[in-house]
């Protein structure tokens, strides 16, 4: 298997809104994939429909290479609230989490509570954001799950939470070798664990790959104003700006820049992401996707 998530024309309704319109997006197995794109963009609608907890109104969706079912042992998902139920102890969710799932693994459950030092006494409700996070990570993960979806886990924690989040996540995945797709607006957080990312916009994917290929291929040119019809053969424009005398370009490239006419520089992901972001405004999805091909 070579994918974690298939969509093809993938589309959510509710009444006259539509969450999520012909979303077409192949997420690789073996990775850990940063979603990122702005409010509205449809990162939930494609979490909850790929575990299960919603049935698209048209087009398709596969998760492992099967149709998502709610309640697979095969999918761990954390919620953008990260929900647990504050009238049960920590102990008590993780007896719930070994009646429910087959493949529960208890050793992990625990030595995950006593690593991130929840009390297993203490009731939900009593317990911190950051501590409310751990909680529901260590629920998905002890299913021993081959994909773990996580609909910014982050968000409303600050920033020592966070961390701490994040590394568990990352000694997770490294002990388990499990998928995981993360949405988050916090694209700082996402360079530290991610390898891979797709932005969306609009439910279209903008752009997606390989972190180290991303960085590795975007550039900033700023030079003498300029027509930007032809940057010439291996050249993509993603974004630009302008002055009366001078041009500043986003691009991607699949050689080297040399041209001394331009002053070349390079870009972090939050750069990256901005500008596939502001780029996709007034653009047809096939003038922004020329990136990717």
């Amino acid at each position: 298997m070579t994918s974690a998530l298939i969509a093809d024309g993938l589309t959510k309704r509710y009444g006259r809104r539509t969450a999520l319109k012909d979303c077409t997006l192949d997420i690789p197995a073996g990775h850990v994939t940063g979603l990122v794109g702005p409010n509205g963009a449809g990162k939930s609608t494609l979490l909850q429909l790929a575990c299960g907890l919603l049935d698209p109104t048209a087009g398709r969706i596969e998760v492992l290479g099967r149709r998502p079912v709610s309640g697979s042992p095969k999918v761990g998902f954390v919620a953008q609230d990260t929900p647990v139920y504050a009238g049960l102890t920590v102990a008590d969710h993780l007896r719930m989490g070994a009646h429910l799932n087959p493949t529960w693994d208890s050793a992990l459950a625990e030595q995950r509570i006593a690593q991130v030092g929840l009390e297993p006494a203490l009731k939900a409700g009593k317990l911190s954001g950051g501590q409310r996070a751990q909680l529901a990570l260590t629920i998905a993960a002890a299913k021993r799950p081959d994909l773990l979806l996580l609909d910014e886990p982050v968000a409303a924690l600050d920033p020592l939470a966070r961390r701490n989040f994040l590394q568990g996540l990352m000694e997770l995945t490294a002990e388990q070798g499990m998928s995981v797709v993360m949405s988050s607006h916090l694209v700082a957080d996402l360079e530290r664990v991610c390898d891979y990312l797709i932005v969306l916009v609009d439910s279209r994917v903008q752009v997606a790959g390989e972190v180290e290929d991303l960085l590795a291929g975007h550039h900033r040119l700023v030079g003498q104003r300029c027509d930007t019809t032809d940057l010439g053969a291996g050249r993509f424009l993603v974004d630009q700006s302008h002055t009366d005398v001078q041009s500043t370009l986003v691009v991607r490239s699949t050689a080297p820049i040399d041209d001394p006419s331009w002053q070349v520089d390079g870009l972090n992901l939050e750069d990256i992401v901005l500008a596939y972001m502001g780029g996709a405004v007034g653009k047809q999805p096939d003038a922004v996707l020329r990136g990717n091909r």
